[in-house]
């Protein structure tokens, strides 16, 4: 994608926000005060956004600056809006899926490697957010996903421990027999990032080796498992559950069973606490079980004129006390090795995130692949009634030109 598609993109959105790096250059060195830094953040609730308020009070009380704490509405755009109008904020989410494209346009600082722990971090999120060979930005933390199940409803359709779902078939039954006039039994976001996982699932993949196989009849497979759940009844989504996203859905009771990650955890003990559930491993598919691995990095935009704060202030989020207090805040799984090993002795409740880990890969994330994505999470609005193969075409031709353009 070049600049001015999506600086373009992002001006449309008609956003306004202020992400004023506000630090003189020569006051910028870690030992200064007096600075006033913008972070902006993707968060997945209150819990988060409460929990890196806290954490960044708690580094500016240490330091004497001042860190103010924007949670977007849509982070893709309004910090693409802030990179064109050449105001980007002091320190931000940048998404796995986006990385690599603000990586190629030289938009990012690439500090990581500066970092006292940068070392720690685990392999494969070193590798997601390297670029050319260069450590970019230090993984905030990662997560995968999982299914969770709502006890009380699980209880009342006389489902037992013993029904646990492992694979497609004894997921389709249980969300039959969860789905009533007034809950679905299953939810999950309408979006690439969810959905992929069953054409994982099926022996499926977007890229394979240096081939686009996104039209695969594996990837079709995947589609068409949803699409019976869907012709049952017994999966919607939650823009047709009246909910903002699957653990709204979940939380309200709209929904029995959903799939998402360990930030799920912190959502329902901020917005639903009298929701009881588990969560476990998601259902192997045809071609054995598969999940995905999210993360974001703490992205600095090049040429900051805070960088050294920055710098200061990423170690701070990034050590692993502070990792696990957001992993206790909003259930996310540190970056570090041995912060990951301290979460799965101190979460025994989230085992099966941990667990996932094994089978997880990352959703696809070259550059320029972001916007073929997007296009498909249109697409996947008429999921319901289209034919798999009308829904892979389009992302298999743009992926293809994307990594044409990528690698040309």
């Amino acid at each position: 994608m070049r600049t001015s598609q999506w600086s373009a993109a992002a001006l449309a959105a008609g956003l306004v926000v202020t992400l004023a790096a506000c630090a003189p250059a020569d006051e910028s060195g870690e030992g200064a005060s007096g600075l006033e830094l913008t972070m902006l953040i993707g968060s997945s609730g209150d819990a988060e956004t409460t929990a890196v308020q806290a954490a960044a009070d708690a580094w500016a009380a240490e330091t004497g600056n001042t860190v103010e704490v924007i949670a977007a509405n849509d982070l893709v755009q309004q910090l693409g809006q802030g990179f064109s109008g050449n105001n980007p904020p002091d320190l931000f989410y940048m998404p796995w899926d986006q990385f690599q494209t603000y990586a190629a346009q030289g938009f990012i600082e690439p500090y990581a490697d500066e970092l006292e722990n940068a070392d720690q971090f685990l392999p494969a999120l070193r590798e997601q957010f390297s670029y050319d060979g260069q450590f970019y930005c230090a993984p905030k933390d990662f997560s995968t996903l999982g299914l969770q199940i709502n006890t009380e409803a699980w209880a009342a359709a006389g489902l037992t421990d013993a029904d646990v779902p492992t694979d497609w078939d004894q997921l389709a039954e249980v969300a039959a027999a969860l789905t009533t006039g007034d809950q679905v039994g299953l939810s999950m976001g309408r979006e690439y990032a969810r959905v992929g996982v069953f054409m994982n699932q099926a022996g499926g993949a977007l890229v394979d080796g240096d081939a686009i196989v996104a039209d695969s009849a594996e990837n079709a497979e995947g589609l068409a498992y949803l699409q019976q759940l869907i012709a049952d009844g017994s999966l919607k989504f939650p823009q047709e559950l009246e909910a903002g996203w699957g653990g709204e859905a979940f939380g309200l009771g709209k929904a029995a069973m959903v799939i998402e990650g360990p930030w799920i955890n912190g959502a329902m003990a901020n917005d639903f606490p009298e929701r009881q559930f588990i969560s476990v491993e998601l259902p192997a598919g045809p071609a054995g079980p598969s999940t995905f691995a999210f993360s974001n990095c703490w992205g600095m935009p090049v040429g900051s004129e805070t960088r050294e704060a920055t710098i200061d202030l990423i170690e701070f989020l990034t050590s692993d006390e502070q990792q696990l207090a957001f992993a206790e805040a909003f259930g996310v799984i540190p970056s570090t090795e041995s912060g990951s090993a301290a979460y799965a002795e101190q979460f025994p409740e989230n085992a099966a995130f941990v667990a996932g880990v094994a089978s997880a890969t990352s959703p696809v994330a070259f550059q320029g692949a972001s916007a073929a994505i997007a296009d498909f999470n249109t697409q996947l609005e008429q999921i319901g009634s289209a034919d798999p193969a009308s829904l892979l075409a389009p992302l298999q031709a743009n992926l293809q030109a994307a990594y044409d353009e990528a690698n040309g």
